[in-house]
């Protein structure tokens, strides 16, 4: 009998994974001993707040990031058996995440894939936005070139204004300031813009105002999530 894959959402950042989690997620993470994650500082940290049963040493981690060639062999655990968590640094596995592609093999496999419910930055900021849920679309990261990113950008407005949905999008937070440039220069005034950073955290700011309205935002290097509606 095959294992099951359980899709586990992590905080966003520093808080308590109580006020995050509901208790049943975190009593389903406490029963694994397998672990495919991105970042295993990380992922045992977040498990050490979860109060895992067994000592954190003797879990079995394996590592699935973008370097990760032969991902196939991450099901072995689960092919023998074994239940397995997939922890991502995104939040929620395989959204904007390499955790996706696993995922997939996993159902090839036939093997049973269970996501656990936790926070998505992508559907709550677009929850506080106010822009409408009815019709939205994600685009993951945007073109980096200053040309292509403008030429972008004035496609994603265009397709808001004519399709009435929701653009949302995320950058590197290093990249956040040009990114915002970038908007500021290529929309229209009229066109609203909603900036949600640190989303769950203390430091949460989740702020929608048309372009004409934004001046240079204090967001720095802290994660967010980018929303445009025209």
């Amino acid at each position: 009998m095959k294992g099951t894959l359980y899709l586990i959402p992590s905080p966003l950042g520093e808080s308590d994974i109580r006020g995050i989690l509901p208790e049943g997620v975190i009593e389903r993470i406490r029963d694994l001993s397998v672990f495919i994650v991105e970042h295993p500082k990380t992922a045992r940290h977040f498990l050490k707040l979860a109060g895992m049963k067994i000592p954190l040493q003797q879990l079995e981690m394996h590592v699935l990031d973008e370097h990760t060639k032969e991902i196939e062999t991450l099901l072995e655990p689960l092919l023998k058996g074994k239940d397995a968590g997939l922890i991502s640094e995104a939040g929620c596995p395989a959204v904007a995440d390499p955790g996706a592609d696993l995922v997939a093999l996993a159902h090839e496999h036939g093997i049973r894939v269970v996501p656990l419910a936790g926070p998505s930055s992508i559907l709550l900021a677009l929850m506080a936005s106010g822009l409408g849920g009815q019709r939205f679309r994600f685009h993951g990261y945007l073109p980096v070139e200053k040309e292509e990113l403008a030429k972008k950008i004035r496609k994603m407005e265009k397709e808001s204004k004519d399709l009435k949905e929701t653009q949302i999008f995320i950058e590197t937070p290093y990249r956040n300031g040009k990114l915002l440039d970038a908007l500021l220069c290529a929309c229209s005034e009229g066109t609203l813009l909603c900036l949600a950073t640190d989303v769950t955290l203390e430091t949460e700011s989740i702020l929608t105002k048309p372009v004409s309205a934004w001046q240079k935002a204090e967001i720095g290097k802290r994660p967010t999530v980018f929303l445009l509606r025209a």
